[in-house]
């Protein structure tokens, strides 16, 4: 069973699981640098959130009433035919009064109606400027037309001193992406205008009183003020970025307004004109029709005004000429069977006439797309409800282009209605036309039917009677003219608003931005990211091994020991010393112990080897060899680094000493000759690696090295072998089958995590048998190591170390 523990645990090993204890307490290691930073990023958190200015938002409730679509009458039913074939798609009109009312004109008309485009600021010692909303101690303007023409904001800095003057400095960029240009100016007295490249600046001191008998106040130091003045297509641009309009419900038709702004009283001041703007606009579209009825009504007043003159005036003339007072009692007869007619036929005349005028104002291409003017007195319902369908349908035109252009597919689908129902209303009007003719036609010969009868009155009678029949017929229509003028100013003045305002403007109480309270919790969780990232991402680029928590991320296999950095090493290799409970003796009594678990029973052969040179193989192998010797047990440290010994160095042995290298070319030679019993302890013998051959790596494939090794086995209870670095030279692994353990030294921040690939390389190959890892030279004055110690297995013993100059150095070629 243990032997397929050793053999078989590489293919049958788990994952690991990760170790987050000792993650945080990596991390914990550096916790003034994470306070810090912490604390660093809440400092500056609050001086950042100490220079914003807060942002609050004021809410306010609109009532938009919504009107019967329904109008009934003539043409209502094809409408709602059309809509119900797809051929007119109209929204709701809720829907379409919600954009209106966030519409970015609308939202312009108030920006310059109260000049929001000007901004006042007023700087502090320490915070976020303040805004002098209505009560600047100075007041600039400039028209809303020049202020569009600005390329970049206009910045003004206006001292008022306490004699009156002022002094201006005005920023201003003259051309599109230009340098920006600095104008200075004094003034004795305000009001005063300033001229610029980029327009007239009128300037106007506030702090005089507006009650000329008031004293004004003592002004005993000079106010400063800084004044920008942006184009107002930006600025609402940045108002209708922060305007939202949302219905409060499905049910309901009342809409709340929301605005983020950083001033309250202006906020509600931008609501309130929202509103009335808004309803202004609507009443001006309400009343279109009754403006165009107004104009057709005055213009034909005066034309029958005039006619009705010139036929007073006929009439007149005529009596006076003909020297008539009055009819003779024949022709009151005839007059009085034929005024039945008459009257028919001044009624007929003047509906004919209305649609003459109303055909002519339909047909003429410039009112293609104007209302046509109602209610002026046509009898024909029909026609008059066609004509006010034609003109519900314009008007929805108009109010659908104030928040989208003519190619929206809504606006051409209606214009597509709006032109059926014209043919229509030209129709109906050219069938009213032909049906008044028609009358006409039937009145007239009934009328020559009486008018034969009084064929043989006076010439002069006849006359008199023509006249006063053309007198009559103006004089009606001059009179139901002026009655339709009346009704329709009385339409005019009874518009009701659209939009009423429920809940008045209300400002929240706490500012929406910045949250401090994010903010802070922002900076916080940066102030402890930030270093611990640091951390990470240092961790993550390190190349080289520096503990041993390194190593068992990128390698499955044992460490049997940590061999921390001492100076004592300068003086002699051999750090550990006989019956002494100091930090080195009780590492490689560590060590040792591992390494007796890790032989089984009968195995006595130690391989120690390293990838590259440097790593210190030698050093650990003969103070490994010096522990087992202490405690009683006979070992002997064979150098099989034959290309370049280093025992030598370690047990201060001449390079002239004979060695393996003498035996494995003449086996003949008896082994017991070549070794030598060490200083240090009675148990501990020295196999040297003798001189360097010329062929190491055929020496060590002869049959001598296990008779060799073999011979050693009987002789000692253990045998340590200082082998060349694996990863340079293939000797080792030649040497590897004669040993039953094998000890890889790696070196912190020495080796690098890219040689671990080679390790588990001859893991998975098993071409060093029972592999485990020594990790040497650990910095003790490292957090981490420090930290490790202090708090692990060795803290009572301090820091110690050894020197780097054991370590392995190749003179070769084989070096990296």
């Amino acid at each position: 069973m243990k032997e397929e523990l050793y053999t078989d645990s590489f293919e049958n090993e788990e994952e690991k699981p990760v170790d987050y204890k000792a993650i945080l307490m990596e991390y914990l290691m550096y916790w003034p640098w994470i306070v810090g930073c912490a604390a660093a990023a809440l400092i500056i958190c609050f001086i950042y959130l100490r220079f914003q200015t807060p942002v609050y938002n004021v809410n306010a409730t609109v009532l938009i009433k919504e009107s019967d679509p329904k109008q009934g009458g003539f043409g209502s039913g094809m409408i709602e035919d059309m809509q119900s074939l797809g051929m007119i798609s109209m929204a709701s009109k809720f829907d379409n009064e919600v954009e209106i009312i966030q519409s970015r004109n609308l939202v312009q008309k108030v920006v310059e109606k109260q000049n929001l485009y000007i901004h006042y600021a007023q700087k502090r010692s320490f915070g976020y400027p303040t805004e002098p909303y209505k009560n600047s101690p100075v007041s600039v303007w400039m028209t809303p037309q020049e202020a569009q023409k600005l390329y970049a904001p206009l910045k003004m800095e206006i001292t008022r001193q306490p004699d009156g003057s002022a002094d201006v400095t005005a920023r201003y960029v003259s051309e599109r992406e230009g340098d920006e240009q600095e104008t200075t100016q004094h003034f004795d007295k305000l009001p005063a205008i300033l001229n610029l490249p980029v327009g007239v600046v009128t300037l106007a001191d506030n702090t005089l009183p507006k009650d000329t008998l008031a004293k004004a106040p003592e002004i005993k130091e000079a106010l400063a003020v800084e004044a920008t003045i942006q184009s107002p297509v930006s600025v609402a641009a940045g108002y209708k970025a922060r305007l939202s309009a949302e219905p409060t419900s499905k049910t309901t038709s009342i809409v709340a307004l929301n605005l983020n702004e950083t001033n309250t009283a202006r906020a509600a001041d931008f609501i309130n004109t929202l509103v009335a703007l808004y309803n202004e606009d609507a009443n001006n579209d309400k009343n279109e029709v009754a403006s165009k009825t107004a104009e057709f009504i005055d213009g034909r007043i005066q034309i029958i005004n005039k006619e009705l003159g010139t036929t007073e005036a006929e009439l007149a003339s005529y009596k006076q000429q003909a020297g008539l007072t009055d009819l003779t009692s024949d022709a009151q007869l005839a007059l009085q069977e034929n005024s039945q007619y008459t009257q028919k036929r001044a009624e007929n005349s003047t509906q004919l006439r209305l649609v003459e005028f109303l055909q002519g104002y339909i047909n003429n291409p410039e009112n293609e797309w104007e209302v046509i003017p109602a209610n002026v007195g046509l009898s024909d319902q029909g026609l008059s409800s066609a004509i006010d369908n034609y003109n519900q349908m314009l008007i929805e035109r108009k109010r659908l282009l104030h928040t989208s252009s003519e190619n929206n597919p809504a606006v051409k689908t209606l214009d597509a209605g709006i032109r059926a129902m014209r043919v229509n209303v030209q129709t109906t009007v050219e069938s009213v036309k032909k049906g008044l003719l028609i009358t006409q036609s039937d009145l007239n010969r009934q009328a020559e039917r009486y008018e034969s009868r009084i064929s043989s009155a006076p010439q002069q009678e006849r006359e008199l009677v023509s006249i006063a029949r053309q007198q009559e017929i103006k004089a009606n229509l001059y009179l139901m003219l002026l009655q339709k003028r009346e009704e329709n100013a009385i339409t005019l003045a009874a518009t009701a608003n659209n939009g009423r305002i429920i809940n008045t403007p209300m400002a929240s109480s706490a500012p929406v931005s910045p949250n401090g309270k994010m903010y802070y919790l922002v900076a916080l969780i940066l102030g402890i990211a930030l270093p611990v990232g640091f951390l990470y991402l240092r961790n993550l680029l390190k190349f080289r091994i520096e503990t041993r928590t390194d190593i068992e991320k990128i390698t499955s296999i044992p460490v049997i020991g940590d061999v921390p950095h001492t100076d004592l090493s300068k003086e002699n290799p051999i750090v550990i010393r006989e019956n002494k409970n100091d930090l080195m003796e009780e590492i490689y009594r560590s060590v040792r112990t591992n390494v007796q678990y890790m032989l089984r029973p009968g195995e006595k052969v130690i391989l120690f080897t390293s990838t590259t040179s440097g790593e210190g193989k030698s050093f650990n192998a003969g103070n490994l060899a010096v522990s087992l010797a202490y405690m009683g047990k006979k070992v002997i440290i064979v150098g099989l680094d034959i290309r370049k010994p280093g025992l030598n160095k370690v047990f201060k042995l001449s390079r002239k000493e004979r060695g393996i290298t003498q035996y494995l070319a003449d086996p003949t030679l008896p082994l017991e000759s070549l070794w030598q019993q060490s200083e240090v302890s009675p148990n501990l013998y020295i196999l040297p690696g003798g001189q360097v051959p010329p062929n190491p790596t055929e020496l060590v494939e002869r049959d001598a090295l296990k008779k060799a090794i073999d011979t050693l086995r009987e002789r000692f209870d253990y045998v340590i072998l200082d082998t060349a670095p694996i990863g340079m030279v293939t000797d080792t692994q030649i040497i590897a089958r004669q040993a039953d353990m094998s000890i890889y030294v790696c070196r912190a921040d020495y080796t690098q995590k890219a040689d671990f690939e080679i390790v588990n390389a001859l893991r998975a190959e098993k071409k060093l048998p029972n592999m485990c890892i020594l990790l040497n030279d650990i910095d003790m004055n490292k957090r981490q190591n420090g930290y490790y110690y202090g708090y692990g297995k060795y803290g009572k013993y301090g820091k110690y170390g050894y020197g780097k100059k054991y370590g392995y150095g190749y003179g070769y070629g084989y070096g990296k």
